[in-house]
């Protein structure tokens, strides 16, 4: 007799349950830490001004390798207010994200958490809800962003070394940034091949290559945030 196979569970495949809320508890503006962990805590910015009757877009931001959700959440945060962008940072559960490591898993089961507990807090504008991050972080927001496309709308992915999605679901926008001359995470064996298999997989993507190495320059980030916000 053959042993019955199980199907894996949701978090394993990188797949999200958690969505956009009704009515929300509400919070105010700034940096807030949400509870989920007692390690590594999940943090909430949320811009000034916001209004708890008027959904509002969200970006989930990602660290780099040895990161934190605060570096996570800067890489955003001085044009947040203006943008009226809900900012979330959930830092992996290792030095990087899981994938990295070997499978999706942890990481997923924990952003998912964050995302429920942001939901609940704040109105959400489904129409603009995006994931993004930098180096590590970058190829996180990818892979993840792809796997739920029918959650994510938008992906924004500063300097990424790799894209593995479990499987493409929906087709979220992307933005793509990569300086020219990045030593840690080479353009040509990095976007320059990225890109062109989004394009090929038929997905809206910006793209811009700008001169300098592994960061994200202010007007790139400025830029990313714009494209996010600006309905077409």
């Amino acid at each position: 007799m053959k042993a019955r196979r199980t199907a894996a569970p949701p978090s394993e495949l990188g797949r999200l349950s958690a969505r956009p809320a009704g009515a929300v508890a509400g919070v105010g503006p700034g940096l807030h830490a949400l509870g989920v962990s007692p390690i590594r805590d999940a943090l909430l910015y949320v811009p000034a001004e916001l209004r708890s009757d008027r959904p509002a877009p969200l970006a989930v931001m990602l660290h780099g390798a040895g990161g934190g959700a605060e570096a996570a959440i800067d890489l955003l945060r001085s044009g947040a207010d203006r943008a009226g962008v809900i900012l979330l940072a959930p830092p992996s559960r290792a030095e990087t994200w899981d994938v990295i490591m070997g499978g999706y898993g942890p990481d997923v089961e924990f952003v998912d958490r964050a995302l429920a507990a942001a939901f609940s807090h704040c109105p959400v504008d489904s129409r603009r809800l995006a994931i993004g991050g930098f180096s590590d972080g970058a190829s996180y927001a990818l892979s993840i962003g792809l796997t739920n496309g029918d959650l994510f709308s938008h992906v924004l992915a500063f300097s990424p070394g790799f894209c593995a999605p479990g499987q493409l679901v929906g087709t979220p926008s992307c933005f793509l940034s990569h300086g020219t001359g990045d030593p840690v995470l080479p353009i040509d064996r990095c976007s320059r091949v990225i890109v062109p298999r989004l394009h090929r997989a038929g997905r809206d993507v910006l793209y811009r290559e700008f001169d300098g190495g592994h960061s994200v320059p202010p007007a790139v980030a400025a830029e990313a945030l714009e494209w996010f916000t600006t309905p077409r």
